[in-house]
């Protein structure tokens, strides 16, 4: 039951954590010197990511199994790219697999714990209907 509990909650949480990890980079559209009808919309753009992993989670809230595999696949596919970005900005191999580790392993951890859990609540239940079918 607690295992349940907790495979239940923590990709919850985790994505939570790492939606709003993601959102602080986001402020930076903030300058000042530029008028705020510019700025709302500078910050609306660089919050599409931080608006596209929300509605993965609200997809992976309710079907744990899709979920699971698109945030698993968007953390996957996007780790190359954040890579090489950061590479050629500080050409320190190691740097950028902090960065990695930092801003895409959360996502792909979460699609694994979404899966994770879609398969321990499917074998919680088969269980139940065994022991149910004991007992009649």
């Amino acid at each position: 039951m607690r295992t349940l509990f907790l495979f239940h909650w923590a990709p919850r949480v985790l994505s939570i954590i790492a939606i709003l990890f993601i959102s602080v980079f986001s402020l930076d559209a903030f300058r000042a010197g530029l008028p705020l009808k510019t700025q709302i919309l500078d910050w609306l753009m660089h919050m599409t990511p931080s608006f596209v992993m929300m509605a993965v989670l609200v997809i992976a809230w309710k079907w744990e199994n899709i979920g699971g595999v698109i945030f698993l696949a968007v953390g996957l596919a996007f780790t190359p790219f954040i890579f090489w970005g950061n590479y050629v900005n500080n050409h320190s191999i190691w740097l950028s697999m902090f960065i990695i580790l930092t801003v895409t392993f959360p996502f792909i951890l979460v699609g694994v714990l979404f899966i994770l859990s879609h398969h321990t609540k499917k074998k919680a239940k088969e269980m139940l209907k065994t022991l149910e079918k004991r007992d009649i």
